[in-house]
């Protein structure tokens, strides 16, 4: 089965394409010729999900899924959330807020950005949630994946993208950073999406 990513983030695509398996053909948004920006303006990962897929089918007429995944910190009052990919770019040097354009995915800004946030707060608990909003000949369903753990004090390990050499799940006593891309693949927030994903085209 032929299935566009709505990505062009090749960890992701590399990801993806390892849970999903070789019974399906993913393609990213380069492989269809794709490379303008995809508007993400949705107030929750939900909405930006569905907007990313909705714009690609409605363009390429393609079936599709798209992801978005957020960093959720209760010390934090559950941000960045929705802002996780361009979280550092809110806030000024003085941690005020930013009314600049966001720049997204300076993953050190970050991670920077989140520890000086945090700083000595004793809960450190924290979650990774993923959504998939698929689109096939027209209907949408979403899917979603979430991974409990803590925000640890400072990064570990050199696998992974994003906030994973921060982020220890549950059960375990490295970062996602440390754990190495098979273990990640099996247990994280976007596998576990994936799976439910995977289990809906299987039934198809």
């Amino acid at each position: 089965m032929r299935i566009v990513f709505a990505t062009n983030n090749q960890h992701k695509l590399e990801e993806i394409r390892s849970i999903l398996g070789s019974q399906f053909q993913v393609l990213s948004l380069s492989d269809i010729g794709c490379h303008e920006d995809i508007p993400e303006t949705g107030q929750t990962l939900e909405d930006n999900a569905t907007m990313k897929a909705q714009y690609i089918y409605d363009k390429y007429h393609v079936n599709c899924f798209a992801d978005d995944t957020g960093l959720e910190v209760d010390a934090l009052g559950g941000a960045p959330g929705v802002y996780s990919a361009r979280y550092a770019s809110l806030f000024d040097s003085n941690g005020n807020a930013n009314e600049a354009k966001p720049k997204d995915h300076d993953s050190e800004a970050n991670m920077d950005c989140l520890l000086r946030k945090l700083g000595n707060n004793n809960n450190r608990k924290a979650r990774f949630r993923t959504v998939i909003a698929l689109i096939i000949e027209g209907k949408v369903t979403t899917f979603e994946g979430i991974v409990e753990g803590n925000i640890i004090q400072e990064r570990r390990g050199g696998e992974g993208f994003g906030y994973d050499p921060i982020f220890q799940p549950e059960g375990y006593d490295k970062t996602f950073a440390e754990l190495g891309v098979d273990t990640k693949n099996h247990i994280s927030h976007r596998a576990r999406a994936v799976a439910k994903l995977y289990d809906y085209l299987n039934d198809k």
